[in-house]
């Protein structure tokens, strides 16, 4: 239900129909919602393909985004998120529709006027991610700014972030990553906001570092011999004794006399047979 704010001629707050009103930043906004019935052509298939990547790419590190914008967005009504997806829906996008990806390389997770990292650099420890850049040549002013840094999970569609860690001078700072993601593949970035929190720089971006690959261990079942064992037979013997020497002799068995050359016998014993006198 929708209210009239200030009496017939005031501000609409809430839906009626398909009209909402609403307040942002200080101004009325009216929008009307519902499905659209013409068909999607297809400039309008892509438009919705790059929103759809950019969206999943940036809205789980929202917290950072906000701070990341804001001051783009400063003294207009424009939305700080919203921003960040007209950028990098702009720029760093790559391939048609319907193949189109992230552009890593030409991410920004923040944009200002305030001093880059120089020569950012990371390494994958068993703590998380080691952040390191040149604290070379920092002013007073610039010397307590703060890192942000963010790491984002491609395949995982997660993020680990930091939006204030150590000082510009220290020229180092970990961001601790979750244990379930720490073989996963990384894209990295890193940028700086001054002490009052006035200022970004725009992001840079740090470099990939692939998915670690576990190999399977191997399992040997009971019946598994190497292939270079070679099985071999048992061979019973027993002593002879012949003189003073004692030397062994494989024992040979007994041929085996089969049925039917007891029968032969047989016959053979009854034709010599005599009768008695």
């Amino acid at each position: 239900m929708g209210k009239l704010i200030g009496g017939p001629f005031g501000v609409l707050h809430g839906r009626v129909g398909n009209l909402v009103g609403y307040v942002l930043k200080g101004q009325n906004v009216m929008r009307q919602i519902g499905k659209s019935e013409k068909p999607l052509t297809p400039a309008r298939k892509a438009n919705c393909e790059k929103m759809t990547v950019v969206n999943r790419f940036l809205q789980p590190a929202l917290p950072f985004i906000q701070v990341g914008f804001r001051f783009e967005v400063a003294g207009t009504n424009r939305n700080a998120y919203n921003e960040a997806v007209s950028y990098n829906k702009m720029n760093a996008l790559k391939g048609e529709y319907p193949d189109i990806s992230m552009d890593y390389s030409k991410v920004l997770v923040s944009k200002g006027n305030l001093a880059v990292a120089k020569q950012p650099q990371m390494e994958r420890t068993e703590e998380g991610l080691l952040f390191t850049w040149d604290p070379s040549c920092v002013s007073n002013e610039q010397k307590h700014d703060r890192v942000m840094l963010l790491v984002c999970f491609p395949e995982l569609g997660e993020m680990s972030y930091h939006p204030s860690g150590s000082k510009r001078s220290d020229g180092r700072d970990l961001l601790p990553i979750e244990w379930s993601f720490k073989d996963a593949h990384m894209e990295a970035y890193i940028s700086f906001v001054n002490a009052v929190g006035t200022k970004v720089s725009d992001s840079v971006y740090v470099g990939s570092i692939a998915a670690v690959v576990q190999k399977s261990p191997e399992i040997e079942t009971e019946n598994q011999q190497p292939a270079e064992e070679k099985t071999t037979v048992e061979r019973k013997s027993i002593p002879i004794s012949k003189g003073s020497e004692n030397r062994e002799e494989p024992i040979i068995p007994a041929p085996k006399i089969t049925h039917e050359r007891n029968r032969l016998w047989f016959l053979e014993a009854l034709k010599n047979r005599k009768a008695p006198s």
